[in-house]
């Protein structure tokens, strides 16, 4: 298969950990004879200083031209460190989302065996915890019109949604779990909101359609507790916009790092895949964020076009590596000297000799690669 993939590593550490995750992607290409295709361009703070925008025109035109897009993270902390800023990074993938229709964002959450101790969460309260999330991406209140007052002491923010918005991406829910535990939780706050109440509506009637799963529902402050007491009790978890990002970083501690995390953002037409973390600007340059989640999206890249042999192999591939502790500093307590690069050749190494990763593992000491 050849595949032109746009690349926007953006800001932080988000060039670190996207350079890992075409390394993995360039040895899966090489063992299973694709032909990857990669091209870089702007997006977030560092467009802004070079081109005044956080979404440059070339940079959406690449996308628009690719089969698919591979994202790192955007933000920098003279942005965040101030909200009068009138041009910022975060308007760059909102408008990237929109104009790509990227409507829902999936989000897989897992418990891997060897790091149930690095959770926070009890071992017995995690072990076994698969869930994926259903994230609605264009709609809600992050896209409803904003208002401020003129002696800027009143504002507000419209929450608004249909019926399409709604089915859309509730399709995509009942359709994964009919291949899970068939299970879907509404995660909503329909007490007390209109576009919830919308929203129950809207899929307690579509879910006649899928009779062989099984609906229920959640306030999102009980979903938020549940997500701690007990998260093996979800399957998949759908909800609107704001509720789908706070509830999906709720979910990061359950695996102990959110470093571990990746995201698919897909539409009709377009897919972009990243790491749910930030641009995490106090590591930047030190060779220390953990890469994991931004090769677990290259992996669900390759699943988004039925690729799934090579998707599993880069899934062992970071299990063996947790296994053997070939993990950044947010996971290791063990090895001093593991960095993002060194995780990145590891599982890049792995790929192109899957049965003699103890091999690989001392050549990732020493500091050699077989990847080139």
């Amino acid at each position: 298969m050849k595949l032109n993939i746009a690349v926007l590593p953006g800001d932080g550490i988000g060039p670190e950990v996207t350079k890992q995750a075409i390394k993995v992607l360039k040895a899966i290409a090489l063992e299973f004879d694709h032909t990857f295709l990669f091209k870089e361009a702007l997006v977030g703070a560092i467009a802004i200083d070079e081109q005044n925008n956080p979404l440059p025109d070339n940079t959406l035109e690449l996308c628009k031209s690719s089969d698919a897009i591979l994202f790192g993270a955007i933000g920098h902390p003279k942005y965040d460190n101030d909200p009068s800023a009138k041009v910022r990074p975060e308007q760059g993938l909102l408008k990237l989302r929109k104009e790509l229709g990227l409507y829902a964002n999936v989000r897989p959450v897992k418990a891997y065996d060897t790091l149930l101790d690095k959770s926070p969460l009890k071992r017995e309260i995690i072990e076994g915890t698969d869930i994926s999330i259903y994230r609605e991406l264009t709609g809600g209140i992050y896209f409803g019109e904003k208002q401020l007052s003129e002696d800027g002491n009143t504002a507000s923010d419209l929450c608004e949604y249909s019926r399409e918005e709604i089915e859309r991406i509730a399709h995509l829910a009942f359709k994964a779990a009919q291949s899970r535990s068939k299970k879907v939780t509404l995660v909503d706050k329909a007490n007390v909101l209109e576009t919830s109440r919308l929203w129950r509506r809207v899929v307690t009637e579509l879910a006649t359609q899928y009779p062989d799963v099984t609906l229920d529902f959640l306030f999102v402050d009980n979903a938020a507790m549940q997500m701690i007491l007990n998260p093996k009790q979800f399957d998949v978890i759908l909800t609107e916009n704001l509720f789908g990002d706070v509830i999906s970083d709720e979910a990061s501690v359950i695996g102990g790092s959110i470093g571990l995390l990746a995201s698919a953002s897909v539409g009709d037409k377009y897919a972009m895949f990243e790491p749910i973390h930030g641009s995490y600007p106090q590591a930047t340059g030190k060779d220390i964020a953990n890469p994991v989640a931004s090769i677990l999206s290259a992996a669900m890249l390759l699943e988004h076009f039925d690729l799934h042999e090579e998707a599993d192999l880069i899934k062992e591939a970071v299990e063996k590596s947790l296994k053997l502790n070939v993990t950044t500093p947010d996971l290791n307590t063990i090895y001093d000297n593991i960095s993002t690069n060194k995780v990145g050749d590891f599982i890049a190494d792995f790929i192109s000799n899957p049965k003699d990763s103890n091999h690989n593992f001392t050549n990732i000491h020493l500091g050699q690669s077989t990847i080139i």
